[in-house]
């Protein structure tokens, strides 16, 4: 196989940069759509928030679901792009659907599809990341590609906004331009990576049978356990958004968390990342797990403004230092041949983590308030670090 092709200041190989601006582009299509997306089914379509709801909790898991299955696929056809092209076209024809949805079952069917698509991409896409890069720079590649999938995520909804304000609501309109940035998402993923030849592996069997899971070693299993409890600490974003609305921020401006949050994300990925390839990974993630207490911390007793921008900063800087150390922790610990499976399934327990602590968040809310939510998380994050400690990764 040919070494990858080295590009800029930092010898990055040119096929990360171009998964990092592929996610990137699918980012602010995705995100210009479902920003809205919540206001547009209730508002234009009549729409229950309960509805809602459920429609997003079951769109979420057919997702998780798909991780799995299309990582073992990739494994066992020794191909990733193509798994991977699929994905991010099925989450790029549905943007037009959304434009043209004239009831609710058209968009559940859309959003359905592109929620598919993202299971059916993720694990492959990153496996094929790890492919083509050297393993003394994964976490640099892995942080760069987090990086700028970020950037997509806080540009997405500055942009529908901006379309929003300029003409007058239209939320189909919007929709329509999503269509532009994903259809060049899957172009530039056609045109601009060479998958590293593999050759199927002679009387392939499927890698998510007991004895293929078995060459997955305890080294692994420690990494998706450890991300696991990780994300139970960590619940969804969506509640930072709720402090904000509950400590008076002006409506207007409560999105501008979620922007401020993700831009701390996005500068930090990359850095931090670069930095995991030099460092222990157990006590970078320790650190990233520190940073999380005191972002709870802070949230919780948060009084007003300064305080919530702190805590929302540190909350976006634990993200940026763990993302993607998780992510080359995974591609460090999994055979060459089984990485897509080894994807799949921690993309699927860390995401099942996500909707349990964001269940657990919410009733903590509604029962005994914002602060023991934050508290609890803070909690938590004490707690794996306290296991880290006690049972550190298998060989370290």
């Amino acid at each position: 196989m040919k070494p990858p092709k080295l590009i800029g200041p930092v010898s990055m190989p040119a096929g990360v940069w171009v998964l990092g601006f592929v996610s990137l582009l699918m980012d602010i299509s995705s995100e210009m759509v479902h920003s809205l997306l919540p206001l547009f089914l209730v508002g234009t379509l009549g729409v229950s928030v309960l509805a809602v709801g459920i429609i997003e909790g079951l769109a979420e898991s057919i997702a998780l679901i798909s991780k799995v299955f299309s990582g073992a696929l990739s494994d066992y056809l020794g191909k990733r792009k193509g798994l991977a092209v699929l994905g991010y076209a099925m989450g790029a024809l549905t943007k037009p659907v959304f434009a043209m949805a004239g009831g609710v079952g058209a968009v559940v069917a859309a959003r359905f599809i592109d929620r598919v698509g993202k299971g059916i991409r993720g694990a492959p896409r990153d496996a094929l990341l790890a492919d083509i890069t050297p393993p003394s720079m994964r976490g640099a590649a892995f942080g760069l590609r987090q990086s700028l999938d970020t950037v997509g995520a806080f540009a997405g909804p500055l942009i529908a906004t901006g379309l929003m304000l300029a003409w007058a609501n239209d939320f189909r309109a919007v929709f329509w331009v999503a269509v532009i940035p994903g259809v060049l998402a899957v172009l530039l993923l056609m045109v601009g990576i060479k998958e590293p030849a593999h050759e199927r592996p002679r009387g392939a069997v499927n890698p998510i049978q007991r004895a293929t899971l078995a060459r997955l070693d305890s080294r692994y299993w420690w990494v998706v356990g450890v991300g696991a409890v990780f994300t139970l600490a960590r619940f969804s974003e969506a509640f930072l958004v709720l402090r904000a609305a509950q400590l008076d921020v002006p409506v207007a401006w409560v999105p501008l968390v979620m922007v401020a949050m993700n831009l701390v994300y996005a500068a930090s990925a990359y850095p931090f990342g670069k930095l995991s390839d030099r460092v222990s990974h157990g006590k970078l993630l320790a650190a990233g797990l520190v940073v999380l207490i005191a972002a709870d911390l802070v949230l919780a007793s948060a009084s007003g403004w300064a305080a919530l921008g702190l805590g929302v900063a540190l909350w976006g800087l634990h993200m940026g230092m763990t993302q993607g150390l998780l992510a080359a922790m995974v591609a460090e610990t999994a055979p060459e041949d089984l990485r897509g499976t080894a994807f799949g399934f921690f993309n699927l327990l860390s995401g099942l983590a996500l909707l349990v602590s964001s269940v657990i968040a919410g009733v903590l809310w509604d029962s005994m308030g914002s602060a023991v939510t934050f508290y609890a998380g803070a909690g938590f994050a004490a707690l794996t670090l306290l296991g880290m400690a006690l049972r550190p990764a298998p060989g370290a």
